[in-house]
């Protein structure tokens, strides 16, 4: 064979056998990425042609491609073309699926800035529930272990669901309370039968929980065993939840920005973590008092797993402790406010009580600090501060009693008759000059104004109020009696 056809004829051979090589290489590395979760080769939606060609040309260029847009979709942010940003983004995460930051930027652009465009509820929380859901369904799936994902979830569930900064707050609480509620079946699910589900029932409902909310029964049963029990309608409880989905898969230095977020849903879940509907819909809100000794754990773990941050929790601690004091006793629970008053004297000797004084434990009553915090509430004890108290203390008394809610009634009906005692007490030498008028003529001014022909209260509450409070109709209105089912707010006792 002539020498040169033999050479050539070999270095074909050589190329073959190392296109081979590579090609079973290949293989095995592109098998190995699909294992550990490190590509994704997905052909772009709705993409423009030239981009979806390119992308599929180019292979291991997508990341140029990727920036390119995302510089693009920045200078849309700048400008305000909040709409025009979503697509390019969604095609951001479709090229690089695996930065955080993409899933992070598209989810807010969608629950912040687009929402706000809309002056529908309805479609708002569309925005909001989609933020949710792509942080949730798609940022999650491709970056499990990515900690910013979970603390952003979080924050959504706490911040824009939970908080009151959005005009449509309440049609958000209300569209997922609903949500839930269907769901669930209740505040708390039954644990033990979803966990393992034996019925069909229970089987679907384990199903969509997982599915269609990545909510984990057993994961939820000890977030709610460590930190409630919990009203898992609400969005404080699946901050939490989040968030401490996130701490098992937290690096050191990432855990406080997560355990802030359960702190601070804490203390709302506290403050108001009891879901309460009236006969006529209305939805409100009422304080979660079953959870203090759970929470004031969690509180004194973290200050055990973070002592760097000991002065931020302690302050967090410190709040929640006074707040418990002070709603306990509102609910009539006396002893338990005793309890926890007396701990958050152990606990916090040389800290004030009530930021408004230098008050220190051991200084001050239990009702004297519970009535202080009333007034503390009102801003400073002036008349007419008092007097709004007052007014809103009745006012709630008679809402909640047409409304069905008895207990809050009552609750605030004694509230009402301690801190006027308490007024008449320290006034009494200046009753020519700060006197009140008795608590029945404020009671009496209060139902005028809410079944007066000006009220702000809707037709069929006032109907209810009147029926309770065995009122007669408008048209025959004699003076003002009340029904012994309802007990009158009781004047103060003599001086």
């Amino acid at each position: 064979m002539n020498p040169r056809r033999f050479h050539r004829l070999l270095r074909w051979l050589l190329a073959l056998a190392l296109i081979g090589c590579a090609a079973f290489s290949q293989q095995r590395l592109n098998r190995a990425r699909s294992d550990l979760g490190l590509t994704r080769i997905e052909p772009l939606e709705n993409a423009p042609p030239v981009l979806a060609f390119t992308t599929v040309a180019l292979g291991g260029f997508r990341g140029l491609i990727a920036n390119a847009l995302w510089i693009r979709a920045m200078d849309m942010q700048d400008a305000g073309k909040y709409f025009e940003m979503a697509q390019l983004a969604e095609w951001i995460t479709k090229l690089e699926p695996h930065i955080p930051a993409i899933w992070i930027v598209q989810a807010w652009n969608m629950a912040y800035n687009i929402s706000i465009k809309f002056p529908s509820p309805r479609d708002r929380w569309f925005w909001v529930s989609e933020g949710i859901r792509l942080l949730r369904d798609e940022g999650l799936r491709y970056n499990p272990k990515e900690t910013l994902i979970y603390r952003e979830l979080a924050w959504f569930f706490q911040h824009k669901m939970g908080q009151n900064l959005d005009d449509a707050h309440l049609y958000f609480k209300q569209a997922w309370a609903t949500e839930m509620n269907r769901l669930l079946g209740g505040p708390a699910p039954d644990f033990a039968a979803l966990i393992n589900p034996a019925t069909p029932e229970a089987i679907e409902t384990s199903r969509q929980m997982r599915e269609a909310y990545r909510l984990d029964p057993a994961v939820m049963q000890e977030v709610d065993r460590k930190y409630g029990p919990l009203d898992w309608r609400l969005p404080e409880a699946h901050a939490i939840y989040w968030a401490w989905l996130g701490l098992a898969r937290a690096k050191p230095e990432e855990l406080i920005t997560l355990r802030r977020v359960i702190y601070q849903s804490l203390q709302l879940a506290f403050h108001r973590g009891r879901l309460l509907e009236s006969a006529t819909g209305r939805l409100d809100f009422g304080p979660n008092i079953e959870m203090v000794d759970n929470a004031n754990r969690a509180y004194e773990d973290m200050l055990e797993q973070d002592p760097e941050f000991r002065d931020n929790i302690q302050n967090a601690h410190r709040n929640f402790l006074r707040d418990a004091v002070y709603f306990l006793y509102a609910h009539n629970r006396i002893s338990e406010a005793a309890r926890w008053f007396q701990y958050v004297g152990q606990k916090y000797p040389n800290r004030q009580l009530l930021d408004r004084t230098n008050s220190l434990p051991g200084q001050i009553t239990l009702e004297d600090y519970a009535l202080d915090r009333l007034a503390e509430d009102a801003g400073e004890t002036s008349r007419d501060r008092i007097r709004s108290l007052l007014e809103g203390l009745v006012l709630s008394s008679y809402l909640d009693f047409a409304a069905g809610f008895d207990d809050r009634a009552q609750n605030s009906q004694l509230l009402a008759r301690k801190v006027f005692s308490r007024y008449q007490q320290q006034t009494a030498s200046q009753e020519q000059r700060v006197g009140m008028v008795s608590l029945e003529e404020i009671s009496r001014d209060v139902r005028s104004q809410l079944l007066g022909t000006n009220s702000v209260l809707e037709a069929e509450m006032q109907a209810r109020l009147r029926t309770r409070l065995n009122l007669p109709a408008p048209s025959a209105a004699p003076a003002a009696t009340n029904n012994p089912a309802a007990p009158p707010i009781a004047p103060a006792p003599p001086r």
